[in-house]
């Protein structure tokens, strides 16, 4: 009997080796031809006079005509001298700054878009670095393609210590999740720092994108896009689209950061997401579960290590397959510690949501999502 609730977590086992199945599907893609499409890049950003001149330099080395794009920055609301340093800016001749006309990522990105001149939307972050052929490439395979939203990689920037490498080992694995969710047609997540999607189709979502929560301005859209005649939405697997942003800097950030992705999930509706949420759940709460339980009865030891290794296989073949393509496997020997600090980094994220509910507000110093 003791056995019997750790069948709980074959649907989470059985799910993401269904997600690596898919991986194993990835094809690298090359242009072949240059693209002609005319592309607004769009980025909202708040307080970021020391990330951005990285980030306008990188958009002013693009290997694309400068006649085929625009970089509108919106401010929101900043006390620093990011306005001002956008609007200085001499190194792109088709640039845009404006002030948001709401409050909030939200208000910000629609600001942008709806001053946007381009058939297709790139959307990234003030504190992100790109390669110079991240616009040419994308717009390539959207004019190949013609789909609604391309969801494209992302990577965090490598710190040192035992933190750091948990950090990137679960962003790995978050990227491995998006990329095989959404080559089986059923996408889960995306990450606004490295967005595309039409701007026609942002327009005919934009009002269901749930303005009273703070985050998932990328979510929502996916989300709304996949309801009714669920839209075109690929993965698009480029070295020269991967884009490098930020970790965060402090543990505490890290956790206030997670929160804001706790805070949005009771306004999903999308079934793939609910229930690749579920199952996640239970397995965690198995994992925690049965941890504590061995602390009484030291023989309940053997099922919580096939509860951990039940998890630990998928999740190391997702690990595997991105470490891979992104030449990160030397973080794969991080990979037991990590399996075993989740639990308690579950805990603690959970237990930071319920203490300090400030993930709603709208004027946090920490309105950048991941």
């Amino acid at each position: 009997m003791h056995w019997l609730p750790a069948i709980l977590i074959l649907p989470y086992f059985i799910l993401l080796l269904k997600l690596y199945r898919s991986l194993l599907k990835i094809e690298t893609f090359y242009a072949s031809n240059d693209p002609s499409t005319f592309v607004s890049v769009v980025v909202a950003c708040r307080n970021e006079q020391k990330n951005l001149p990285a980030l306008l330099n990188s958009i002013a080395h693009q290997n694309y005509p400068e006649y085929l794009f625009e970089l509108i920055i919106v401010d929101d609301k900043s006390t620093d001298k990011t306005f001002e340093i956008a609007a200085e800016f001499i190194g792109i001749s088709n640039i845009l700054t404006l002030d948001n006309k709401g409050k909030g990522k939200k208000q910000a990105l629609r600001t942008g878009i709806m001053a946007a001149k381009g058939i297709l939307i790139i959307t990234t972050d003030a504190d992100c670095k790109m390669g110079k052929n991240w616009i040419r490439i994308i717009a390539a395979f959207y004019e190949l393609n013609r789909p609604e939203m391309i969801i494209c990689p992302v990577q965090i920037e490598s710190v040192p210590g035992v933190f750091g490498k948990f950090r990137e080992l679960e962003f790995l694995s978050l990227q491995g999740i998006i990329a095989g969710s959404a080559i089986l047609e059923e996408a889960t997540m995306c990450n606004g720092a490295n967005l595309a999607f039409t701007r026609e189709a942002y327009l005919n979502h934009s009002d269901d994108l749930h303005d009273e929560i703070n985050s998932g301005d990328d979510i929502f859209l996916l989300h709304s896009l996949k309801k009714g005649n669920r839209a075109k939405i690929l993965w698009m697997e480029s070295p020269d689209v991967l884009v490098i942003t930020e970790s965060p800097s402090t543990y505490r950030s890290f956790l206030k950061q997670r929160s804001r992705w706790i805070s949005k999930g009771k306004a999903y509706k999308d079934r793939d997401t609910i229930v690749l949420g579920i199952v996640t759940f239970i397995t965690v709460a198995l994992q925690i579960s049965y941890l504590i339980a061995c602390l009484i009865h030291p023989g309940l030891i053997w099922v919580f290590l096939a509860i951990l290794i039940l998890k630990s296989v998928p999740d190391f073949l997702i690990l595997l397959n991105t470490a891979g393509r992104y030449d990160k496997r030397n973080l794969l020997k991080w990979f037991l510690p990590s399996q075993l600090i989740y639990p308690f980094y579950v805990l603690s994220v959970v237990f930071y949501s319920l203490i300090f509910r400030d993930n709603r507000n709208l004027n946090s110093p920490f309105p950048k999502e991941i």
